[in-house]
């Protein structure tokens, strides 16, 4: 079981929902990876990512997708892409991630709760 945090504790961790509006292939990545560029709305805006979705989904096909990240790590880099947020997501039976997505589309910069 993974360590005990209290409820304050979660509450530091911002999780937001935003969309993309860019996304390149990153094949200078050591492991497979696409870049993205999501918009969270007017609080906090466009914010970079590096993700390696790249089993389950194309830069294409992300483009007006909705993803859920958490906005409030400090940047780090990947490669010669800074990344400012982590996408979030599950790994399916064979290890590829699967983002988590509102199921409905939510408004951009919307905190989980």
């Amino acid at each position: 079981m993974a360590d005990e945090i209290t409820f304050d504790d979660f509450l530091k961790v911002e999780i937001r929902v935003g969309e993309v509006v860019k996304a390149e292939p990153y094949p200078e990545a050591r492991k497979p990876a696409i870049k993205l560029w999501i918009d969270f709305g007017g609080e906090i805006g466009e914010k970079k990512s590096s993700a390696q979705i790249t089993a389950h989904y194309t830069p294409e096909g992300l483009i007006g997708q909705q993803l859920m990240a958490v906005v409030n790590f400090p940047p780090r880099q990947i490669g010669k892409f800074m990344s400012e947020v982590l996408v979030l997501g599950f790994q399916d039976v064979e290890g590829e991630v699967i983002l988590c997505r509102p199921d409905q589309n939510v408004p951009k910069g919307g905190r989980l709760h």
